[in-house]
Parts: structure tokens; sequence; C-alpha cells
């Protein structure tokens, strides 16, 4: 009986959009910090899109992963733009616009 691999995390700092809350931003990243989970953090996904960074497919590509961005659909929608979906069964977006830094760091960092 094998486990489950440890999800990625992936942590997206929205630093141009400015559309998550700032202390919202700086608790999960905190949060995260404090863990000692191992994560990666990006400036901001739009950016990445717009610019077609090749590190959203890599991403797609470790499932499973939780990224806390923003509204899921948005996240989703800009790997796929990109041409790197996210995979249905393998990617748990978190949206930092309506949930709190504490549910946010609790969903990102259970059974990691």
């Amino acid at each position: 009986m094998s486990a489950e691999p440890a999800p990625k995390l992936l942590y997206c700092r929205c630093a141009y959009a400015q559309v998550v809350p700032q202390g919202v931003k700086d608790d999960v990243l905190q949060k995260l910090c404090d863990s000692g989970a191992s994560f990666e953090s990006v400036a901001d996904l739009c950016e990445m899109a717009a610019h077609r960074d090749p590190r959203l497919k890599a991403f797609a590509g470790s499932a499973p992963l939780r990224i806390a961005a923003c509204f899921p659909r948005v996240v989703k929608g800009l790997f796929t733009q990109c041409g790197a979906p996210l995979p249905e069964d393998g990617a748990e977006v978190l949206n930092m616009r309506t949930q709190t830094a504490d549910e946010i760091a609790e969903q990102m960092l259970r059974e990691v």
C-alpha cells in the first residue's frame, strides 16, 4: 500500500493585481513560513500567464498541487490560457480574496 505523494504548495503573492487583501497575503505567507513546510512562492500568477512562463506547465504537471491565490476559476483559466490546464482531480485552488488566512493555511498545510 503506497502513500499518496505530499501535495506541492504554491503561494501567489498577487503582487500586481492588488486584488487580495494585504493582511491575508501577509498572514498566509507567514503561516506557511512558520510551518516549516516546503512551498514555492511566485510574485504573480497573472503576470506569469501573460508572459507564458514555462514554470506554469511544470506546476500543472506536479499534481497533487495546492495553490493559494484568488478565485479558482481565474487561476484555472490562467493555466489553461498557457496550454497547461490544471488536472481536475490533482489541483486545489484556495481563494485568498474570500477565505481567511487561518482557513487558507489550514487547508494548504493539511497532510503535508
